[in-house]
């Protein structure tokens, strides 16, 4: 390990990472037709140089002086041009016109490259990708519509980073009008979209699109991606459906929750009519970003020290105040309202309801292989 390494490891810098795809191939043939021009600067450089050592008996530095100010046409006066020979005085005009031909050359090919826009919008693009490579357990949510809007607000309101994907052109007029932070105009079923939008360190994909064939390509090839890369844990595909009969068919696909806008309205319907002081409970309760109490499932591991252990022995209340309202099995019965003597067991679902620095202070504690310290001053 080098030096440079170990200053790095002893403040934790970590190197800035890099997208997948990073679009250099696309950089460099925009940048190619200046080649030509670059190569014929440099020879009349070299040409002028010499050109001036031989004729004029110049020293290298007054030569190569003498023909960059000589070949950019800005002038003369700084060394002795007025006692120039018959050969100098040509080879000088001669290295005017070849100066000006190159710069015009170089100009037209400036200004084509501006004008078709393609070097422009690579390099915006380019610097989307490495914006999108530095989130870690983001979203990826495909095809902007009514419902792209909601979801990226919430997902903006709860600080969870996303990234939007459409194919469409207008993409960029929508990601300006809603404040989307990051989005691609891709097809969202690509393999290069997937690896764009980083879906390797993604914490999942939401599929909004309106045809039920769009989300089935798109879960399908999610869940290839995964198989191809030998990824270490699947995706949560959350995908919608305008028909009830498709819920059943996306959730065999590999969708892990598939939300039908029909179904959520009738029963929001039903929920008012039955019982109107609930109306705005989900709202009050869940979906405001200013209340205090949060609600979240968190996952028990394999190692974890509570493994096996009764819910009153983990004392998680008296730690950090957070309650268990229910658990999940892993062969996913749920028991609600859990007594104290009911077993932790091996990545169960715990549903909390706290405060969020309680939450996140009992998945500290799940996550840990040893007794915590804090339970001997309970």
């Amino acid at each position: 390990m080098n030096l440079l390494s170990r200053i790095r490891k002893f403040l934790h810098w970590e190197a800035s990472p890099k997208p997948h795809i990073t679009l250099n191939d696309e950089l460099y043939a925009q940048l190619l037709p200046f080649r030509t021009p670059i190569i014929l600067i440099q020879l009349c450089m070299i040409i002028g140089t010499i050109g001036y050592i031989y004729i004029e008996d110049y020293t290298i530095m007054n030569a190569i002086f003498q023909t960059g100010y000589t070949f950019t046409t800005v002038g003369f006066g700084s060394l002795k041009e007025d006692s120039f020979s018959a050969a100098g005085q040509i080879f000088t005009v001669t290295l005017i016109i070849l100066g000006f031909t190159v710069f015009t050359i170089a100009v037209g090919i400036v200004v084509e490259v501006v004008r078709k826009g393609e070097f422009s919008s690579i390099i915006k693009e380019r610097r989307m990708l490495y914006k999108i490579a530095r989130f870690k357990k983001h979203f990826v949510v495909c095809y902007h519509n009514e419902y792209t809007v909601e979801v990226t607000t919430q997902l903006r309101k709860n600080h969870i980073p996303f990234v939007v994907v459409d194919p469409r052109e207008e993409i960029h007029e929508w990601a300006k009008k809603y404040k989307y932070p990051a989005y691609l105009q891709e097809e969202p079923h690509s393999e290069i979209t997937m690896l764009k939008a980083h879906l390797s360190s993604a914490r999942g994909l939401i599929t909004l699109s309106s045809s039920t064939a769009d989300n089935i390509a798109l879960i399908a090839s999610v869940r290839l991606f995964e198989k191809e890369h030998n990824l270490p844990r699947a995706y949560y595909i959350i995908s919608s459906v305008d028909s009830m009969e498709d819920v059943d068919k996306l959730k065999k696909l590999g969708a892990d929750t598939v939300v039908s806008p029909t179904k959520l309205t009738g029963q929001r319907v039903s929920a008012m009519a039955a019982r109107p002081d609930m109306e705005n409970l989900l709202e009050e309760f869940l979906y405001r970003s200013d209340n205090p109490l949060n609600m979240q499932e968190i996952v028990v591991p394999k190692y974890s020290w509570t493994v096996l252990k009764k819910l009153k022995e983990t004392h998680l209340r008296e730690i950090t105040n957070t309650s268990v309202i229910g658990i999940t099995k892993k062969d996913g019965k749920f028991v609600a309202m859990p007594k104290g003597d009911v077993l932790v067991t091996s990545e169960c679902k715990l549903l909390l309801i706290g405060s969020q620095s309680g939450i996140n202070m009992t998945r500290d504690i799940l996550r840990r292989r040893e007794k915590p310290k804090e339970l001997r001053y309970v």
